[in-house]
């Protein structure tokens, strides 16, 4: 292979990541360098390897795909055979430069030092491996701050990389006039099996207490129209436990831009299902949204939100993201799980969305416990009938956003490692 051939891996696990981090990255990256498989005969390529991640769907790949930025895309169940054998999923060039953009950090240490490529970490909160970088880019300055002080030269504050959604969200295809929400049911089946009928019903509740309301579903790139019918139907044990149900579901068409869910009380529900739809979610009033990174993509453009968790449903809690959702897929342990979730969280109340998290105080509604629709459905009017109160939410996010430009300061980072070790001409 020729002394000039490169390879840029991202290393990346869930949903969240791959649209709030991995897509803006690669678009702006193949903007600044000449890469495969956009420009077919370069000797440099763009490529994802997907790491094993309990928050994952297994569709990421899938996902990807649809975008065409990347050469070779590895699925995580394959994750450890590459680090076995890397041969197998093609040749390898000499020099090659992996990028941590989630997941653990510990695994772009394994596979750069395995392909021998050079190592970069985007560090949200932390750079847990910081030897082992070439070169880390943080969020904010706290994380400098957290290294050794040998360490901190090789680090470099660009801001947070979903502050740049805003700029993506401006394109020409308006909503039609009126109160617009935004439902967020989840990027996973686990998500979905409670979120599709609890949301349904909270759309029926709101349409009948405000008729001229409008609803936008925007689908996650990791699910489909298909999988909203079933986790909708009497197939799901869920969906027995609420009263609405879905009369027709109609996919996009030349003329439609946006499918459409209609209830069997009547209540349309627009569904977007080209992602990221931050066009359209960008000019709703208010988005009702379960746990995850999609609170950090509505923080991004600043739409107020409400984050909602019903634990009546705690047996089927692999819902929930990490060391719990692990834990609540053992059939032995969910059962009593299920108390001590409930607990814990009903009395610590730690944080669960991601702009409280980051502000370390609330910023939007977390409402967790066993709530009902017509509960959120009324939290909901309250709020679209308070401008002043979503104005106020809409500008403590804006203040939490940070500046836009970090992608553009991540690529031009990116650039300046790789020239440094005079890897591109």
């Amino acid at each position: 292979m020729s002394d000039d051939s490169l390879a840029i891996i991202f290393v990346s696990n869930g949903p969240g990541e791959l649209a709030t981090w991995v897509k803006p990255l690669a678009k702006e990256l193949h903007q600044q360098i000449a890469l495969r498989p956009q420009v077919n005969k370069s000797l440099k390529s763009l490529n994802l390897v997907l790491v094993p991640c309990p928050n994952a769907t297994g569709y990421e790949d899938l996902a990807a795909k649809k975008w065409i930025q990347f050469d070779k895309i590895i699925k995580a169940k394959n994750f450890w055979e590459l680090l076995l054998n890397p041969h197998k999923f093609g040749p390898w060039p000499e020099n090659g430069l992996v990028i941590f953009l989630g997941g653990d950090q510990f695994w772009s240490v394994l596979l750069s030092a395995r392909l021998g490529y050079l190592n970069m970490t985007y560090a949200e909160w932390i750079a847990r491996w910081p030897f082992w970088n070439d070169r880390i880019v943080a969020m904010s300055e706290s994380i400098v701050h957290k290294l050794p002080k040998r360490m901190q030269k090789r680090c470099s504050v660009i801001g947070d990389l979903t502050a740049d959604l805003t700029e993506t969200s401006k394109t020409n295809d308006p909503l039609s006039p009126g109160k617009w929400i935004a439902i967020m049911p989840g990027s996973k089946s686990a998500k979905l099996k409670i979120g599709i009928p609890f949301f349904l019903d909270v759309a029926d509740q709101i349409s009948k207490l405000m008729p001229d309301c409008k609803f936008l579903m925007p689908l996650a790139p990791t699910t489909n129209i298909n999988e909203v019918k079933f986790f909708g139907s009497e197939n799901n044990p869920i969906t027995r436990q609420y009263k609405s149900r879905i009369k027709s579901i109609f996919k996009a068409n030349n003329l439609e831009r946006r499918g459409r869910l209609i209830t069997k009380d009547s209540t349309v529900i627009y569904i977007q299902e080209n992602h990221p739809a931050y066009n359209d979610i960008s000019q709703c009033d208010i988005a009702l949204t379960t746990v995850g990174a999609n609170t950090a993509e509505l923080g991004s453009l600043n739409i107020p939100m409400i984050v909602v968790i019903p634990t009546q449903h705690i047996l089927v809690m692999e819902a929930w993201d990490g060391l719990v959702g692990l834990i609540a897929r053992l059939p032995i342990l969910k059962w009593f799980l299920g108390l001590l979730i409930s607990l814990f969280k009903l009395r610590k109340r730690g944080y669960m969305a991601w702009p409280n998290i980051s502000a370390k105080r609330m910023i939007v509604p977390e409402r967790i416990g066993h709530i009902t629709p017509k509960e959120i459905a009324l939290e909901a009017i309250d709020w679209i009938n308070s401008p002043k109160r979503l104005l106020g939410q809409k500008e403590d996010l804006k203040m939490l956003r940070g500046e836009i430009g970090a992608t553009k300061k991540f690529c031009d980072e990116i650039i300046n490692l790789l020239n440094k070790n005079k890897l591109l001409n």
